[in-house]
């Protein structure tokens, strides 16, 4: 299937690895020109490098910033061309006792994963609605609807997300302009991997018995009963990207492999 991105542009916030660096390598196989971004300009560097590995004809380009930094994000705002596909991707998270979790925790968790959104959002809709064309993509999580008891700040931020998608999908009205969010399951990071290996060595297993364990445990309720693909997330994100998804505006759509139990 043609998803008529060639030539459109796509900026993807923290996509040297994980997701956002699978959705910037299906965009670029797409015709897509592409604007990564990463913390430090050697990560972005080297994260151009590999895609244009992957996708020797790719027009890849690279802005870092630091999203915990606002001078650095408006710094790069500046630098930002016209942009028809934003992609919200960038998120940390940490695992802790919620009784334990400062204030700065909170706060560093909401300037990098909902902020960044906020402040790209408001500079990007604007001109996409001038233009009566773009599209804008927030990468959250099941943990926004499913909330996990040790991680309550990270996912007060991706329910956070959540409302600011669809929020700004009402100001869309009656234009070609779509805001959505994808709802992502498990997945299997470059980061995850590295803890999987750690484990499984620490207690003399295979990597796929830890695997399995580890979805048996936190994910009980998946219907696939394994870990997600950045690339099954990526297929999902370079449709909403696509001119063929017009007629979905507004919309949470999941990409969880089956861990929420809601019908919708």
């Amino acid at each position: 299937m043609n998803l008529q991105l060639e030539s459109q542009v796509a900026f993807i916030t923290g996509s040297t690895q994980g997701i956002g660096f699978a959705i910037a390598k299906q965009l670029l196989a797409e015709g897509a020109n592409v604007i990564i971004n990463g913390r430090t300009q050697e990560r972005v560097d080297s994260a151009i490098k590999e895609l244009q590995t992957h996708v020797p004809s790719a027009r890849v380009f690279g802005l870092a910033a630091d999203f915990s930094n606002s001078n650095e994000v408006y710094n790069m705002l500046n630098q930002l061309p016209q942009v028809d596909i934003l992609i919200n991707n960038v998120g940390v998270f940490s695992l802790q006792d919620f009784a334990s979790v400062p204030d700065d925790e909170w706060n560093r968790l909401f300037e990098v994963n909902v902020m960044s959104g906020i402040r790209l959002s408001r500079h990007l809709l604007p001109k996409m609605l001038e233009r009566n064309r773009g599209r804008i993509i927030f990468i959250t999580s099941e943990s926004g609807i499913k909330i996990p008891a040790n991680m309550i700040p990270y996912a007060m931020t991706k329910t956070a997300m959540l409302s600011i998608s669809r929020g700004l999908a009402e100001l869309t009205r009656n234009t070609n302009v779509t805001v959505n969010a994808v709802v992502g399951g498990p997945t299997y990071s470059e980061g995850v991997a590295d803890a999987v290996e750690g484990i499984a060595t620490m207690q003399g297993s295979s990597v796929l018995d830890v695997k399995k364990h580890l979805i048996a445990t936190i994910s009980p309720t998946s219907l696939i009963q394994r870990f997600i693909e950045p690339e099954e997330i990526s297929s999902l994100v370079a449709y909403l990207a696509s001119p063929l998804s017009s007629a979905t505006n507004g919309a949470a759509l999941r990409a969880d492999g089956g861990v929420l139990t809601g019908i919708l």
